[in-house]
């Protein structure tokens, strides 16, 4: 084939570029060279580009942030910034990671937008939703949601949006969070372990529920019941710095009651809902059932839950302490299988840091630390070296943590690398082997389940629409932005 001469469905780029004024518009706007041709912003040339029909060699090329073609290997186009990745490198989308902790402002110490999404960046992550608690205040009024884009402008990396929150306190006054630009409503269905952010009883999860559906929003869940964690805190007792102990405080039982619930709600009320940080494979069948009956209920499960196993994590190592808990190894093969099956949707990091004196209160009593893992930077590789060992081809867990998340938030401008798509982009080195090092990782506080770990798979650089990620460089995003 000519260099420069696009494959079948492919547009030439000298023919079309993106540009403010609408969708496409001639590149006569594009500047010339000395020989008459166009000039683009950048193009990346890679022995392997992830495309949604799978990886193929090729020339991307970006204009004003947007991918506006992609060529074959060599293609004759001139462009202010020309890369082309070295050998063991293959370009794929931006990692969109839908459930992150900034906590940022009012715990600024655990966590900060700055930190945080320099963290995303360095991990291929270019695009988080925040949680709407552990900040102070919690996302659950516009005001407060203002506060917060205060505290995140000028300070991200990356891109960032916002959940809200639906508490007990703002229940029946929903829409007007909704029309601030938040892209759902978290709510706890057992303590959320911070004061200021109430969990729902049953009945104001069917409260919550009715008045999300009537907006049309997404009503997102963390499913633990109350009364089995009640029952079942005995159990952990006596045995605090055993992680067996904790892990029979919480068992699976609590998850599958209250999904149980999450399901009826949606049954009776038709609000779009999705279970996070899924950790019991038992509670698959439940989701499973519900899908079929053509409900709309998604579930995610997390780096942590793929990696590790219960009988792995040492006494007192309350670095891998997180609600829900990480259960056993069976569990952890049975999750995998609830992706490949479709019956989890999503892999999100569920990154939620602390200063150490909180992860290891109690001198290694699990009853006593907080509970929550700091997993952002190392969400891909951790997600790749597990799926690798199982056979699970990259294109899987790009899946999972790109299109899908995107889809799942409705940022139908990312997640894949297409024409028409945001140029957020990430080198990375499928087959390079790193072992993490809490120090090195750049969120704010040194504490990570995965310090130590043999990973494979490193992110050698990230672009955010064409351009390299870095302080300022994000946008702060709403629900009603373009793309959704």
């Amino acid at each position: 084939m000519i260099a420069g001469t696009p494959t079948p469905g492919e547009q030439r780029p000298d023919d079309f570029r993106e540009t403010s004024r609408g969708p496409w518009a001639r590149t006569a706007e594009l500047p010339l060279d000395g020989r008459g041709r166009h000039v683009h912003d950048l193009v990346i040339e890679a022995a392997a580009i992830h495309t949604p029909s799978g990886p193929r060699p090729g020339t991307v090329v970006v204009d004003a942030g947007t991918i506006t073609a992609i060529l074959e290997p060599d293609a004759a186009v001139e462009a202010r910034e020309q890369v082309r990745l070295a050998g063991d490198e293959v370009l794929i989308p931006g990692i969109v990671d839908t459930h992150v902790h900034v906590n940022e402002p009012g715990r600024t110490e655990w966590e900060g937008f700055a930190s945080a999404t320099a963290a995303a960046a360095a991990g291929g992550v270019t695009t988080i939703i925040d949680m709407p608690l552990n900040s102070i205040p919690p996302t659950t009024t516009p005001e407060a949601l203002e506060i917060k884009r205060k505290a995140a402008e000028g300070a991200c990396a990356i891109n960032v949006g916002f959940w809200g929150g639906a508490v007990p306190q703002n229940l029946g006054r929903l829409a007007a969070l909704h029309e601030a630009g938040v892209f759902g409503f978290k709510c706890f269905l057992s303590p959320s372990g911070v004061p200021e952010f109430d969990h729902l009883t049953s009945a104001q999860l069917a409260d919550a529920a009715a008045e999300a559906a009537g907006l049309g929003g997404l009503l997102i869940v963390h499913a633990e019941d109350p009364a089995v964690l009640a029952a079942a805190e005995a159990r952990g007792r006596g045995t605090r710095g055993e992680y067996s102990g904790f892990l029979a405080s919480r068992p699976d039982t609590a998850e599958i009651t209250a999904i149980e619930n999450v399901i009826a709600v949606v049954r009776s009320t038709g609000v779009r809902a999705h279970i996070l940080h899924l950790s019991s494979a038992r509670a698959l069948p439940v989701l499973a059932a519900a899908k079929a009956e053509g409900l709309p209920i998604t579930a995610e499960t997390c780096p942590h839950y793929l990696s590790f196993a219960a009988t792995e994590i040492p006494p007192g190592a309350t670095q891998f302490k997180c609600c829900p808990p990480i259960r056993s190894n069976e569990n952890r093969e049975l999750l995998w299988q609830g992706l490949i099956d479709g019956v989890i949707d999503v892999i999100a990091s569920d990154h939620s840091p602390a200063p150490a004196d909180l992860k290891f209160a109690g001198n290694g009593d699990f009853a006593q630390a907080w509970g929550g893992i700091a997993g952002l930077q190392v969400a891909l590789p951790a997600v790749w070296t597990a799926a690798a060992a199982r056979g699970i081809p990259l294109a899987s867990v790009l899946e999972w943590m790109c299109h899908r998340t995107a889809q799942f938030v409705g940022l139908t401008d990312r997640g894949r690398i297409e024409q028409g798509a945001r140029a957020d982009l990430v080198a990375f080195a499928p087959h390079a082997q790193t072992r993490v090092s809490a120090r090195e990782l750049l969120h704010r506080n040194p504490v990570s389940a995965f310090d130590g770990a043999e990973l494979v798979g490193a992110v050698h650089r990230t672009w955010l629409a064409g351009g390299t990620a870095g302080p300022a460089r994000g946008q702060l995003l709403s629900r009603s932005d373009p793309g959704r």
